[in-house]
């Protein structure tokens, strides 16, 4: 890898075990990798907002990127953090966006944080969900570990 973590985000993501519990959710919603018919490829918009409005945040699609904005935070603290959340070929892709002072913190998808923290050879599978009822155990499990990191770094 060619950058670093800064040193503030690395003891959060320590502190939250975001590689055990990342880890942990790869192997609890492993995909068959045989069988790409084993994934809820094609999702339908209205039912993934659903998702989002039961757990408890307001999601906004980036239709030419592809991608939900979730759980936007401005904080008195200089802090601008959300959310990012891919759902692709059925798997789900989570990115952690940090601005403190209008200056990028963090911005990388999840398996690049596991990389940095614990072995740049690392590679931990993307989550990945067969139905509605799997995405919604996946982003209730991704948005835990979300409060979590925000809670401890503001």
């Amino acid at each position: 890898m060619s950058f670093e973590m800064e040193p503030q985000i690395k003891t959060v993501l320590e502190k939250i075990e975001f590689v055990n519990r990342y880890k942990l959710l790869s192997d609890r919603f492993r995909g068959n990798p045989n069988d790409v018919n084993d994934r809820l490829e094609n999702y339908n918009l209205g039912k993934v907002n659903e998702i989002f409005a039961k757990l408890g945040y307001d999601a906004a699609f980036n239709s030419k990127e592809k991608f939900f904005k979730v759980g936007v935070v401005i904080d008195s603290t200089n802090y601008t953090i959300w959310c990012n959340v891919i759902l692709e070929y059925g798997m789900t892709e989570f990115i952690w966006v940090v601005y403190y002072n209008n200056v990028l913190r963090l911005g990388s998808p999840w398996s690049v944080y596991s990389r940095l923290l614990i072995d740049p050879n690392e590679r931990i599978k993307k989550p990945v969900y067969r139905s509605y009822e799997e995405l919604e155990e996946i982003l209730k499990e991704a948005f835990l570990m979300y409060e979590d990191f925000k809670f401890n770094l503001i």
